[in-house]
C-alpha cells in the first residue's frame, strides 16, 4: 500500500477513498467533479478493506476525504466542502429558500426513503411484509420528488443542483431493484429526471473506475 500512502499524504490534491456501486461515494465523486476539483480516487474492496483508510475513519464506511490535515468522512458533508472550495458556483448561486429546500428533501431520503428502500432491497429479510408493501412504502418519496419536478426539469431549477447529485444515486438503486416496476409506475416526471441523470457526462465521469 505505499502507492495509497503516497497519495494520501499528498497535500496538493485531494484523495478520496470510494466505493463505484456505493451512492454515497457516487455522490461525492460526482460534487467534486462537478465542482471542478481534481482529485485522486482509490477503489476499495468490501471484503478487504485497506488498513489505511481504517487507520484513518475506523467506522470503515467510504466516501473518505483526505486533504492537508483535512479528514471529511460524510458524504454531504464532503459534496459541501467541493461546492465551497471549487470553481463551480451553482450551490452558492443558489437562494438560502431553495438551500433549505435542497437539504429538506436530502434529509428525508438519507433518512425516511433510505430506510425504505433497504427494507426493499433486502426484502428476504423482512418476510412478515409483501413485496408490494415494500415496494409501496417507498414510494412516498417518489411523489414528494414528484411534485418538485413539476416545476423545473431538475429538483431546485433547471439545471443540475447538490440536491439531485445527492438523491439520484437511492433512486437510481430504487429504479434498478425492479426496472419494470418502476417503469410502470405513475411517476413520469421522476423517470425523466434519473434518466437524463444517469446519461449525463457528470454521471459517466463519476462511473470511471479509477
Amino acid at each position: 500500500m505505499i502507492y495509497v500512502n503516497k497519495l494520501v499524504k499528498n497535500k496538493s490534491t485531494p484523495f478520496l477513498f470510494s466505493y463505484r456501486r456505493c451512492p454515497y461515494a457516487m455522490r461525492a465523486r460526482m460534487a467534486l467533479i462537478d465542482s471542478k476539483i481534481n482529485f485522486n480516487a482509490f477503489e476499495i474492496t468490501l471484503k478487504n478493506k485497506p488498513s489505511e483508510m481504517l487507520d484513518i475513519s475506523p467506522k470503515g464506511t467510504v466516501p473518505i476525504l483526505i486533504f492537508g490535515e483535512e479528514v471529511i468522512d460524510e458524504s454531504i458533508d464532503i459534496m459541501m466542502w467541493a461546492y465551497k472550495k471549487g470553481i463551480s458556483l451553482q450551490y452558492s448561486n443558489f437562494e438560502k429558500k431553495l438551500i433549505n429546500i435542497g437539504l429538506d428533501l436530502i434529509q428525508k431520503n438519507d433518512n425516511e426513503f433510505k430506510l425504505c428502500l433497504d427494507q426493499y432491497k433486502y426484502s428476504i429479510n423482512y418476510p412478515s411484509k409483501t413485496k408490494e408493501e415494500l415496494q409501496n412504502s417507498c414510494l412516498f418519496f417518489l411523489e414528494v420528488l414528484e411534485d418538485r419536478l413539476d416545476e423545473h426539469f431538475y429538483l431546485l431549477s433547471d439545471k443540475v443542483s447538490f440536491a439531485d447529485i445527492a438523491i439520484m444515486p437511492f433512486i437510481r438503486q430504487f429504479a434498478n431493484v425492479d426496472m419494470k416496476y418502476f417503469s410502470s409506475l405513475r411517476f413520469s416526471k421522476v423517470q425523466r429526471w434519473l434518466l437524463a441523470l444517469i446519461n449525463s457526462e457528470l454521471f459517466i465521469k463519476a462511473m470511471i473506475k479509477p
